[in-house]
């Protein structure tokens, strides 16, 4: 079917150096015809006078053009280097307006385009969203693994063995009575589903790494009011994000800091002082540190030696750190800081790193999304349901559900209710 062609600067806001004007569509070939008098050679950058179609020059710049469907949409696509002066860019794109067939593209839409055509599954589209928004270098290479295939080829390969198995067990179901069906073929199917739900258990058992390096690790202080709960949050932000002052119960909401530890992402957290209070807003944050302590990745229970420490939430991996150290003058065992003098920082990154097993590359961490975690699951559910007693068209439906949970993964099967979401997310241009 016949679609407009788009075009949107793709190189982020002007004024720059270079901007890159990206086009895509069946109009391609007839716009650079216009603005250029030729097509350049596909993939071979041509430097060319770009006019509009009244064959006033507007600018020089490079041109690239690729031709679908061995493009990044799996349309032609063409992309306009020019000059990175607002006016410019404004006068480029004034003229693609007045092109028949041309309109400026929506968020997402160049990329939403490549999912059509077959040039990326859902896992990758996903993948390269997370890749422009890595704040980190963890974030970087887990988006760049997954925009690369990494779940997408799991997804592949799993989906192609259970065609198999579909296919041979409906095939004896279709040319022989229920009960002729060889034992073999259903002896096969049943391996197959085993042996792919104990792959999928091995991804998921990953997942929740995964997904904690694409959002962060949550890591929340804790302790009696007073204890140096604020003034750690400041030294390790390197910055004044809470205020600190001698009276206690000054923190009376939850603080959040983002650090880069390691490479990954963790969310620091200031929490109200745990205690025994009357006031009615003291109260709700003691509440608001209770509930984000249970649901924290790591908990420092923060001990300055004067007051009775606090308990950890049952569940939760804790750290104890002695404070203010600068008013000793024995340094104490175990973690040990200054909010003052910066002593034992560097020892508290470190050990926050291992309690949250920073240390470890996790090549299997290729789901980074609940969504991505949902699907599997279902299909891993559906297979484990499977048993050799079982009549084959039983067997033969379960095989379907897990194949009808890894097409959602994908992208392939019922998400259209996702799309607009997850390609809305992308900024214009890509």
């Amino acid at each position: 079917m016949a679609r407009d062609t788009i075009y949107a600067v793709s190189s982020g806001p002007v004024p720059a150096g270079v901007a890159v004007i990206r086009m895509s569509g069946p109009g391609v070939r007839f716009g650079l015809e216009t603005m250029l008098g030729t097509v350049p050679e596909p993939r071979l950058a041509a430097l060319r006078p770009i006019r509009d179609r009244n064959g006033q020059l507007l600018d020089r710049g490079l041109v690239l053009f690729f031709a679908g469907p061995a493009s990044f949409t799996g349309e032609d696509v063409a992309e306009l280097q020019v000059h990175g002066g607002r006016a410019v860019v404004a006068a480029v794109l004034a003229a693609l307006a007045e092109l028949p067939g041309h309109r400026a593209a929506e968020a997402g839409e160049f990329t939403r385009r490549a999912f059509e055509n077959g040039r990326a599954d859902l896992t990758e589209v996903e993948g390269l969203a997370d890749l422009i928004a890595a704040e980190t270098e963890a974030q970087r290479r887990q988006a760049l693994l997954q925009a690369e295939g990494g779940l997408a080829t799991h997804l592949r390969i799993w989906s192609e063995a259970l065609l198999h198995a579909r296919a041979m067990l409906e095939a004896g179901l279709d040319f022989v009575d229920e009960e002729d069906v060889p034992t073999s073929v259903i002896a096969s199917a049943v391996a197959e589903a085993r042996r792919l739900a104990q792959e999928m258990d091995a991804l998921l058992s990953a997942s929740a790494f995964g997904e904690r390096v694409r959002s962060g690790f949550d890591v929340v202080l804790l302790g009696p009011p007073n204890v140096g709960k604020s003034s750690l949050l400041n030294a390790l932000a390197q910055r004044e994000a809470a205020i600190v002052t001698a009276e206690p119960g000054t923190t009376r909401d939850l603080i959040e800091v983002a650090l880069d530890i390691d490479g990954y992402a963790v969310t620091l957290v200031d929490t109200a002082g745990l205690r025994d209070t009357a006031g009615l807003v003291e109260r709700e944050g003691i509440e608001r540190a209770r509930r984000r302590s249970t649901s924290a990745d790591l908990v420092l229970l923060l001990d300055d030696g004067e007051q009775p420490p606090v308990e950890p939430p049952a569940g939760v991996v804790a750290l104890t750190v002695r404070t203010k150290i600068d008013r000793s003058g024995a340094m104490p065992c175990g973690l040990a800081v200054s909010a003052v003098t910066g002593t034992g920082l560097d020892d508290l990154r470190r050990a926050i790193g291992a309690a949250l097993g920073l240390a470890e590359r996790r090549p299997d961490a290729l789901i980074v999304r609940e969504r991505q975690r949902q699907g599997i699951t279902a299909a891993r559910d559906a297979l484990a349901a499977i048993d050799p007693g079982q009549p084959p068209e039983l067997i033969a439906e379960e095989l379907r559900r897990a194949a009808d949970a890894l097409g959602r993964v994908s992208g392939r099967t019922g998400v259209e209710d996702l799309l607009g979401a997850i390609f809305g997310s992308f900024c214009i241009g890509k």
